[in-house]
């Protein structure tokens, strides 16, 4: 039986847990893994494998589908991050799975306000209220509040120093 190394992410918690699974994992076995891990399981929690819309499911025995080696594994108690997006005079809201990374809500963001490519490079998702820039590769559930579900930015020029 080939075994993957998976990464576990918990809403509201900083570290990252790693984990070996089978190829073929169980719901089972992924509870299994999340309780040795220190995840005691809790009827609010959902997960999540990498960017996917829905959350794991079914009885013990359902195959996990989309699990691979480096796939990340999101506990969180929300279902769904509301997302919301101000640029120039634009309000925009949507509602992602808490694995969506800041690099799908950037494309999501260029693609509903038709921003061209160019001037699409030259912006930057940054938090509302702070200079915080999070990584692209950043899942939503990590930028919410413990206890929210829900994330704001700003798409904003990028920082240039000219000299």
């Amino acid at each position: 039986m080939t075994k993957s190394i998976v990464f576990i992410q918990v809403h509201g918690k900083p570290d990252v847990i790693e984990v070996e699974l089978s190829n073929n994992a169980s719901v089972g076995d992924l509870h299994d893994a999340l309780a040795k891990a220190g995840i005691a399981p809790d009827a609010d929690l959902v997960v999540f494998i990498d960017e996917h819309d829905e959350h794991v499911q079914g009885d013990r025995e359902a195959h996990i589908k989309g699990l691979k080696h480096g796939s990340r594994i999101h506990v969180s108690r929300c279902r769904k991050i509301k997302t919301s997006v101000h640029y120039l005079e634009h309000t925009i809201e949507h509602s992602f799975s808490p694995g969506t990374r800041v690099r799908t809500v950037k494309a999501w963001v260029v693609e509903k306000l038709k921003i061209n490519e160019k001037d699409a490079g030259e912006h930057v998702l940054r938090l509302c209220h702070s200079t915080k820039e999070p990584a692209t590769d950043t899942p939503l559930h990590e930028l919410a509040d413990p206890g929210q579900c829900s994330v704001c930015f700003d798409f904003v020029p990028v920082k240039r120093v000219e000299g």
